[in-house]
């Protein structure tokens, strides 16, 4: 029996961490292809994750409905879509919510396309040509999904802010560090992520995902004492690691960086 004086339920406010699908045009068949294309050369590195879609840069309306079953029907659900005024009576009508990002750094400057790369035969990957639409990681939380970690925070106030996770990352485990780099002391396992808007520092072996730059710092770097990654990215460049590193750098102190608009990995001498 439920006793009247505990409530059944509360409302609270909630930080969700969503990627944002950014239209750059509202030819749906046209989109629907990138889409398509874009989440086949993901390799199901975005399942499950939810997604906001940013429609602000549009004139005319794409096929709201056919976009987010398309979203649904591969394991990204849909949270809202923020548009402008003149197309929102459409989102509603499609029985979408209606959201409002917060204002980002894309304000005065937009964040480079994403940029999916995989590995090839040999040698680093080539930068490959932005398709029509992007698909930008745009974290909305410090922590968040399946197993809450608490870091804690270090801040100066001559240089940037640092988040410290001082404990290993389990699968499913996601740290954003929010206008700081972030160190790791600890494994990164393989399905963890850890995203920073500056460098990222794993003291341990770096087997998850690892997403530095993560609003467009072009100079962020990623280092690890151990590289064994799914997917490293620095600014919206990515690279899916799916064959064997070279013996130089698996399982070994490395860095990652943006040259020449594509990624390197670079062994670290220690």
């Amino acid at each position: 029996m439920h006793s009247s004086s505990t409530p059944l339920l509360d409302f609270k406010s909630a930080t969700l961490y969503a990627i944002r699908l950014v239209l750059h045009s509202s030819d749906t068949p046209a989109v629907l292809a990138a889409l398509g294309q874009r989440l086949d050369d993901a390799d199901g590195f975005f399942d499950g994750e939810p997604v906001v879609i940013d429609a602000s840069g549009l004139a005319e309306a794409p096929d709201w409905v056919a976009l987010a079953r398309t979203l649904t029907d591969r394991g990204l659900p849909v949270v809202g879509v923020t548009a402008p005024d003149a197309l929102q009576a459409g989102v509603t009508a499609a029985r979408l919510a209606v959201v409002h990002l917060p204002a980002t750094r894309e304000a005065a400057a937009e964040l480079p396309r994403a940029s999916i790369h995989r590995d090839p035969p040999a040698a680093a990957p080539v930068a490959a040509p932005a398709p029509p639409i992007a698909v930008d990681v745009v974290p909305e939380a410090g922590v968040a999904q399946n197993s809450p970690v608490e870091p804690s925070r270090t801040t100066a106030q001559e240089a940037r802010a640092t988040l410290i996770v001082d404990r290993p990352l389990r699968t499913g485990q996601k740290v954003y560090a929010r206008g700081a780099d972030l160190v790791v002391v600890g494994t990164v396992n393989a399905g963890a992520e850890v995203i920073a808007d500056g460098n990222i520092h794993v003291y341990g072996a770096l087997r998850g995902k690892a997403m530095a730059g993560a609003r467009g710092d072009e100079a962020a770097r990623i280092f690890t004492t151990r590289l064994d990654a799914e997917l490293v990215a620095v600014a919206g460049v990515y690279r899916v690691v799916d064959t064997k590193l070279p013996a130089t750098v698996l399982d070994r102190p490395a860095a990652v960086r943006l040259q020449a608009g594509a990624l390197t990995i670079e062994p670290l001498a220690v």
